[in-house]
């Protein structure tokens, strides 16, 4: 059984009628408690400390969400709010998501998920947005390399929208390779396949962007095809999932085809390939706005997670062009 990193400040971060609310939770946390939470262990989330903030993000920026917060908040731009609670919830998303990843490297493996909010994929360096205020993904990442020395590790983000925030933090490192399967056209508008990051982070930024009406084969090909082998060629030493559940069928944000099958067989994909490589695999919560869907592929990806069944093979021709572009980088793509 895996590790659930939760906390009650996720639910006081008070957006109002905005799709990214309070109610996402609520719907995740009903349907687990329906299920006994599938035996898994409950882990209250610590709140990141400055320092664990401060190896992504400027200080400025920590500073000014907790300036707004303790003003009663406010708006950061037209899509990101912050409430009274937010500045609390943002940073125990964060130290959620570095001690989920900390825990499992100190016991040598295994699975976790962490089921906070605000989400953090499109938070950069210096400026909080797209629903987002601290990047949590990018604050476990950075946390897991300073505390345990981890050389590598690889973010995988299946948000249906592309995680300009943690692209751009990373974008020159070497150490953190971050791949993203988006649809494309869609906010933010970022996530090309041509940017391969750059400098000594070049080849370490996989854009793998999908058009509108993409479902399971492509998605599920794009893992097995492309991130996969990338994977096995370069070991990292932890795996983390960004994982938006708003490339569902009924997600009201965009126009991509997954269900919950789809979302179980990519985890399980992804649980195949942290075995593979002895590496402890992270799954973060990003997106999914049908709070319906959003709750049952939580579920199904919890339930694969601990499941030892195979993933199906996906049809290899949509990951071909994209492997023929980043061989030049990853020889085993060839």
């Amino acid at each position: 059984m895996g590790i659930y990193v939760r906390h009650p400040s996720g639910f006081r971060h008070d957006t109002g009628g905005h799709p990214e609310s309070a109610r996402r939770l609520v719907a995740i946390e009903e349907a687990l408690t329906e299920r006994d939470w599938l035996g898994w262990e409950l882990v209250e989330a610590p709140a990141a400390e400055r320092e664990q903030l401060l190896r992504v993000h400027d200080p400025a920026l920590v500073s000014r969400i907790e300036e707004l917060s303790s003003s009663g908040g406010g708006a950061i731009d037209l899509d990101t709010v912050a409430s009274e609670g937010s500045f609390e919830a943002a940073l125990h998303a964060a130290g959620g998501a570095a001690a989920a990843a900390d825990r499992l490297l100190a016991q040598g493996g295994g699975h976790a998920f962490v089921g906070t909010r605000p989400p953090g994929h499109h938070a950069e360096r210096a400026t909080a947005m797209g629903f987002c205020l601290f990047n949590n993904a990018a604050v476990a990442a950075a946390d897991a390399r300073a505390r345990h020395g981890i050389e590598r590790v690889l973010i995988l983000d299946w948000d249906v929208h592309h995680g300009n925030g943690t692209e751009e933090i990373f974008y020159g490192s070497s150490e953190v390779l971050y791949s993203s399967i988006h649809q494309s056209p869609l906010y933010p508008g970022t996530g090309a396949a041509t940017d391969l990051g750059a400098g000594a982070g070049e080849g370490y930024t996989v854009n793998l962007p999908v058009p509108p009406g993409s479902g399971p084969d492509e998605f599920l090909s794009l893992i097995q095809g492309v991130i996969a082998p990338i994977a096995r060629e370069w070991k990292p030493g932890l795996l983390m999932v960004s994982a938006g559940y708003d490339a569902h069928r009924d997600d009201p944000l965009a126009e991509c085809e997954l269900d919950e099958a789809a979302y179980a067989e990519m985890t399980a994909a992804m649980r195949e390939l942290a075995a593979e490589l002895g590496a402890p695999l992270v799954v973060c919560l990003e997106g999914g706005y049908s709070v319906g869907a959003l709750a049952a592929s939580v579920l199904a990806t919890l339930e694969a997670m601990d499941s030892d069944a195979a993933p199906r093979e996906a049809p290899d021709d949509f990951a071909a062009p994209f492997c023929e572009r980043l061989s030049a980088y990853w020889p085993s793509l060839a």
